[in-house]
């Protein structure tokens, strides 16, 4: 019987309310917000009045820079089955398929959440939906590592500069310090089983 899963929304009308609510809380003006994240003053306040919406990774940095985790950003998740996670001694997490998963909505990307978390675990395992088309997000890096295998259809990355065309089998992992990005510019929707660390979520 299938589960309908829970998804949550990063659209500008959503998104920019909160970071404004968060950096307000904290006392921060836009200049000392930009300054942690390493993000713009000008695409913030674009994103806090929702002129402009904002990528998952710019969003990891603008919510550590405000001491709030990833998830805070988005919208309530409609009624749902809950994942089924077993504990297991402590150490890791057993998370059935055949249950809900939570899935965040990113601009032109969807992501899917295969796991969850657990005591001293660091990995983020996901599997990325990218439609095609849609806004270029500015490459940057920030801290961690990444890893991308694409399952379907085809993705630019761009690291350090440097594009670079996956096809399906192909894969790409790197030092998330290295200034990345990564799009769709073909007429299908790209899917990707992504890790990252740290966790985002």
């Amino acid at each position: 019987m299938p589960v309908t899963e829970p998804v949550r929304d990063t659209s500008p009308a959503q998104v920019g309310p909160r970071i404004r609510e968060f950096r307000k809380q904290r006392g921060l003006t836009l200049r000392s917000l930009a300054a942690r994240s390493g993000l713009s003053i000008g695409f913030l306040s674009q994103v806090e009045r929702g002129i402009s919406s904002i990528g998952l990774t710019a969003l990891g940095s603008v919510a550590s820079a405000l001491g709030h985790p990833v998830s805070e950003f988005f919208g309530d998740i409609p009624a749902a089955n809950d994942p089924v996670v077993v504990p297991m001694a402590g150490h890791f997490t057993l998370t059935r398929g055949e249950n809900a998963a939570t899935q965040y909505v990113s601009g032109q990307q969807t992501y899917r959440m295969l796991s969850e978390r657990g005591a001293g675990l660091v990995l983020e395992p996901m599997i990325v939906h990218i439609a095609p088309g849609g806004r270029r997000e500015n490459a940057y890096g920030h801290a961690g590592e990444e890893f991308a295998y694409v399952i379907s259809g085809e993705l630019l990355y761009e690291v350090d500069g440097v594009e670079h065309r996956l096809h399906p089998g192909d894969s790409v992992h790197l030092r998330s310090s290295v200034p990345h990005r990564m799009y769709n510019d073909t007429g299908t929707v790209t899917t990707v089983v992504s890790v990252v660390t740290p966790r985002l979520f």
